[in-house]
């Protein structure tokens, strides 16, 4: 028998169909960390699964989920457009977050958010509107500057990894640091750029997020 239960879900966007998630946690699993993709990137993404897996071992619950529809996302395939609407992307990962915290299988545990690059904006901004809704929060090769408004209502602790090449990125995360007002912690990864492509770079990625949420988890 596996140690990891394994979903398939749907959660309804009203007038809209329904974002589809794989759902996957560990027996004993404190927490789950849902995770926000990037520009162009779906729950498919090789990168962020990767990083699902390696926390599952560590125990913790994952959430892949895309925050656009089957519809919304060939139109987005064609535009481009809705992969960097920050307040869509916003309001989606709360209804997944709200619909998670109220289904039988997260109602009883922690959630957290891992986001990638604008995903990454998304989940700062929906961690400000949901305030201790959220119990961590971390940022890979993320743009924290498209959610500059509300970065010092994150109340959630805050993870920013970034790549030791990735210089445009590292200006815009050094800025959003000094914004954020909850506990926070910035971690770059030397010869790593934006994509953590470098033998061993996303290990290390999946292993900071694993410490942090794992601390927080059990700290809560």
């Amino acid at each position: 028998m596996s140690s990891v239960k394994e979903n398939l879900i749907r959660v309804p966007v009203k007038g809209k169909g329904d974002l589809e998630g794989d759902l996957q946690i560990p027996m004993g699993a404190k927490g789950i960390v849902v995770f926000a993709h990037g520009s162009g990137s779906s729950r498919h993404s090789p990168r962020n699964g990767f990083v699902a897996g390696l926390l599952q071992k560590g125990g913790l619950g994952t959430l892949l989920i895309d925050l656009l529809t089957k519809e919304e996302g060939a139109i987005d395939d064609v535009t481009s457009a809705l992969r960097f609407d920050i307040d869509l992307l916003t309001d989606r990962l709360c209804l997944v977050t709200r619909w998670l915290a109220s289904s039988k299988e997260g109602k009883n545990l922690l959630l957290g958010y891992f986001g990638a690059s604008t995903g990454a904006a998304a989940a700062l901004c929906a961690a400000a509107e949901l305030k201790n809704g959220i119990a961590a929060v971390v940022s890979r090769g993320g743009r924290p500057d498209l959610a500059r408004a509300v970065l010092k209502d994150v109340e959630a602790p805050t993870l920013l990894i970034v790549g030791g090449y990735d210089g445009p990125v590292i200006g815009m995360n050094d800025e959003a640091y000094t914004q954020l007002k909850c506990e926070k912690k910035m971690v770059l990864i030397p010869g790593a750029t934006h994509l953590f492509e470098e033998p061993g770079k996303l290990e290390e990625v999946a292993r900071l997020a694993l410490d942090w949420f794992s601390a927080h988890f059990e700290g809560k």
